[in-house]
């Protein structure tokens, strides 16, 4: 059996194993990288210490420490209020906003994971304001940033039209532009009518205090405490010591000049990393430190509330995925699939790869390495459409970033609030990301390959 099989395997038993016993399958995945990367292939230590994907990792911490900060002084709470007066308490447009505004970031050159990372926090934290179902809003910003991801000013799009006229293939960026947004609005429209119906026709009352008044008329509280944006072992304890006592500590509110200047900061930091290409990570650390000097009691706890668990699991796929992709194994795979005799069968093929591969790891690797493999059948005359293989391919390659294991999946889970029981959140977002990767690919596949080549 061939090393690139074995590491195959070897990832299959991870996902078995973390399903059937409850093992953080981050822990899994560094054991893995570490016996297939130095058994199976020369790969040293300081090799797969490389694969580490230090920027998720910053990303990740810099994010949450940032909004568990926010959570905490009450910021979320008073973004709550603005958006309630902006829709007029109409509750069903509150993840329309949420799509829109990260359609349009990423449509005008914000990478996607940046505007996931900026536009995420808030949106769950109106989740849980106006009691919409959480997944539904983590899934509605991600798709939203894949809908606009594609526009030829966008970072997807440049980087794939790049590859396609390196190439030397012919390319049509407003098709793949236009097949991206409709299919993560159609993806959203869907979801929206399975999770978010029963928000038509429900408002929520605009009141001038905190907290907001939602549904039914019941007050919900603004956050607080250890775990409103995660949890450590010690803030784990101190919330039982407090549940055993019947007593909770008093949380600080921050008085409305801190909470104002809290949004200035999310705000600078939306504007220095999608505009200025700075990282988000060391940008969202430092406006987080800032804000925790003024208020160093209120924050004290900011640490804590960093998804520790949520992270160790995401940086252990990826660097599990970076040992294969050094060892060849997606090249392996690729070149397989390529060969093949059948044209349409290995279009198909190349769009589940693209979505597997993507789905653990970066989606400008995967459109970097797997357009130039499918050049080949391509320029051979087969009667495949090249413009509608490149946006099948382009659009498979990104839409399953609603994977847990991908940035943009890995930015919800890692925000999810308090209130959400993070292992089903997380099987959720698995689940749906399953869903997307098998079905996605046939779909795109169908609209964008085997129709134009039929009707040609």
């Amino acid at each position: 059996m061939s090393p690139e099989l074995i590491s195959i395997l070897a990832l299959v038993l991870m996902f078995v194993i973390a399903t059937v016993l409850p093992v953080n399958i981050g822990v899994l995945a560094f054991v893995g990288a570490f016996l297939v990367g130095s058994l199976l292939t020369d790969l040293s230590a300081d090799d797969i210490i490389g694969g580490f994907p230090a920027g998720l990792f910053l990303t990740l911490v810099g994010i949450t420490y940032l909004f568990a900060i926010a959570q905490n002084n009450g910021t979320v709470g008073l973004l709550v209020q603005l958006a309630l007066r902006a829709v007029r308490g109409r509750v069903a447009a509150v993840p329309w906003i949420m799509f829109g505004i990260a359609a349009v970031l990423t449509a005008v050159g914000a990478v996607s994971p940046g505007a996931v990372a900026i536009i995420a926090p808030i949106a769950l934290g109106f989740a849980v304001q106006f009691r919409i179902n959480p997944l539904l809003m983590g899934l509605m910003v991600i798709h939203g940033a894949q809908a606009g991801g594609f526009s030829p000013i966008s970072i997807y799009g440049g980087i794939t039209n790049g590859v396609v006229e390196q190439a030397g293939l012919p390319a049509n960026e407003i098709v793949t532009f236009l097949a991206s947004l409709v299919v993560n609005t159609a993806a959203a429209a869907l979801l929206f009518v399975i999770l978010g119906r029963k928000l038509l026709g429900r408002k929520a009352e605009v009141t001038e205090r905190e907290p907001a008044q939602v549904g039914a008329g019941r007050a919900v509280e603004p956050e607080r405490g250890p775990q409103a944006y995660g949890e450590s072992e010690d803030e784990a304890r101190t919330e039982e010591r407090a549940l055993e006592t019947g007593r909770e500590e008093e949380q600080p509110t921050g008085s409305r000049p801190y909470q104002l200047l809290t949004i200035a900061g999310i705000i600078l930091v939306a504007v220095l990393t999608l505009f200025f290409e700075l990282e988000i990570g060391f940008v969202a650390l430092t406006v987080g430190l800032v804000l925790a000097l003024i208020s160093p009691r209120m924050q004290k706890r900011a640490v804590g509330q960093i998804t520790w668990p949520e992270i160790l699991l995401i940086t252990g796929v990826g660097t599990y995925v970076a040992v294969l992709q050094e060892m060849g194994t997606i090249d392996y795979v690729g070149e397989s699939v390529a060969g093949l005799a059948s044209p349409l069968l290995a279009a198909l093929l190349l769009c589940f790869i693209g979505a597997v591969v993507s789905a653990f790891a970066s989606s400008v690797a995967v459109l970097g390495s797997l357009i130039p493999l499918a050049v080949p059948f391509l320029q051979a005359g087969t009667g495949i459409s090249t413009v509608g293989f490149i946006a099948a391919m382009a659009v498979s390659s990104t839409i399953v970033d609603v994977s847990p294991f991908s940035t943009n999946g890995a930015l919800v889970l890692a925000n999810a609030p308090k209130s959400v029981d993070r292992d089903r959140f997380y099987r959720q977002l698995l689940s749906y990301g399953a869903i997307v990767t098998v079905v996605a690919p046939i779909v795109l596949w169908l609209l964008f390959v085997v129709i134009p080549s039929v009707t040609s």
